[in-house]
């Protein structure tokens, strides 16, 4: 079997010890109103979320980023995708930075998103949804969607694929670490002063609470969805390169992305398989080479050129019926 060729099984889950890279403790994400996300298993056994499965999501996305240079990742050049400038000619965002990828609203209202992207979803109310029109527009313009999943809500309520990849870290037998400290003031160290500078201004010594955590084991887990992606029927090219670059976003992000927070910076040991049983796991340099060939291989599946340019004028969305 070729290295990049699907397992024949429904998913391919994958697991990875991580450990703080110096130290015991490490903060997790917090969610609003409610903080980090703690929870009881059955047994008593005290748990904690780390990192949510949207938020790995977009950080898979940004393994594939060069923030220095605004463009894909050297492997990866020629994967399409859609760049948004502003009026002024420079670089806004794209379509793979922003949290909804082809639905950001950076996007939605652009001559893009009106002219080309809605006819080439094909979408018809009173037809039943055509998925595979659907799925070869993704293809054509911004092939992260097919792992990543999107929401096209303001085309139809109906144009939509989950994610074919996702990820999340959990942490097992956690204990509170309840700390603290103070912003001060070195010109006024008062927080009740008069003429608005209060301590809800920035003014005054402001102490607070931070509360971390220590836990006996992290585990970063991911879940590849081999049905998903043959269910797209893009042929076998297409399934190389998304099963490719589904295993570079992950042990990229291993490899480079684990700085999740100044106090959550983890380090990674070896990735395993743990479904199907006996998958031998290429290696990151073997995936970044061979993805340059995948890329070509499945390209009449992308558009000419392969990167969409298109212009945001921060014009109000306009109103009617989708």
């Amino acid at each position: 079997m070729n290295t990049f060729d699907l397992p024949s099984a429904p998913r391919l889950l994958l697991q990875v010890e991580l450990s703080p890279i110096q130290g015991t403790r490490f903060q997790p994400t917090g969610f609003p109103d409610v903080g980090a996300g703690t929870y009881t298993l059955p047994d008593g056994t005290e748990q904690l979320l780390v990192e949510s499965p949207q938020s790995v999501a977009n950080r898979l996305e940004a393994a594939c980023w060069d923030e220095a240079t605004n463009e894909l990742v050297a492997p990866l050049s020629g994967l399409p995708y859609v760049r948004v400038n502003g009026t002024d000619g420079q670089l806004l965002t794209t379509s793979l930075l922003e949290a909804h990828r082809l639905n950001s609203p950076y996007i939605e209202r652009t001559d893009f998103f009106t002219n080309v992207l809605k006819p080439a979803v094909a979408f018809d109310e009173k037809k039943p949804l055509d998925r595979s029109a659907l799925v070869q527009a993704l293809a054509r313009y911004d092939v992260g969607c097919l792992l990543h999943g999107v929401f096209l809500e303001s085309i139809a309520g109906v144009l939509r694929l989950p994610r074919a990849i996702s990820g999340f870290i959990e942490a097992s037998s956690i204990g509170r670490v309840e700390t603290g400290g103070v912003k001060n003031d070195r010109v006024q160290a008062s927080k009740d002063q008069e003429g608005g500078k209060t301590a809800a201004e920035g003014f005054g010594n402001v102490p607070f609470h931070r509360t971390e955590f220590v836990a006996k084991s992290i585990t970063a887990y991911f879940n590849i969805d081999l049905d998903q992606v043959r269910s797209y029927r893009l042929g076998r090219e297409m399934e190389r390169l998304l099963f490719a670059l589904a295993l570079f976003k992950v042990q990229r992000f291993l490899a480079s992305g684990l700085r999740l927070r100044t106090a959550c910076d983890l380090a990674a040991s070896e990735l395993a398989s743990k479904a199907p049983s006996g998958f031998s796991l290429p290696s990151l340099s073997q995936v970044t080479e061979s993805l340059p060939g995948l890329i070509r291989e499945a390209s009449v599946h992308f558009a000419t050129p392969a990167v969409t340019i298109t212009t945001f004028n921060g014009a109000e969305k306009k109103k009617g019926k989708a």
